[in-house]
């Protein structure tokens, strides 16, 4: 215990405050995105209606968990509480950003740079 009592008296005393101040805003920001997520529904699910063709209840349901995760996630981020649970919930999000929202026309076509991408990574996996 008393390695374990070593690195946490370390750990206290090492910790930068400028980290603090920037997962205050992000969590801020977040909590502002969601509200305005939420004001705006329609606007959200039209945009992920372009770009995605699901049902009109699942593009209900991925809109609720958008703003649900924006508010809450933003919350525990700027309180400081069960900060690596906020950022999970955060990660769907952001790979569906990534994936629907962001692409170009033909991103999804063979020899385009998400699939060279995607081969080049997996080829570079077998040499581990």
């Amino acid at each position: 215990m008393n390695l374990l009592h070593r690195i946490e008296y370390w750990g206290d005393h090492h910790h930068p405050k400028w980290l603090d101040l920037v997962r205050i805003a992000l969590g801020i920001f977040l909590c502002y995105k969601g509200v305005q997520f939420m004001r705006n529904t329609g606007v959200l699910i039209d945009l992920m209606s372009d770009k995605m063709s699901f049902g009109q209840f699942t593009l209900v349901l991925l809109s609720h968990y958008i703003v649900f995760a924006h508010i809450m996630g933003g919350f525990l981020l700027a309180l400081g509480l069960l900060t690596r649970f906020a950022c999970l919930i955060q990660i769907p999000i952001l790979l569906g950003a990534i994936i629907f929202v962001n692409t170009a026309p033909g991103m999804m076509q063979p020899f385009s740079e998400l699939l060279v991408c995607r081969k080049g990574k997996a080829v570079s996996m077998q040499w581990l």
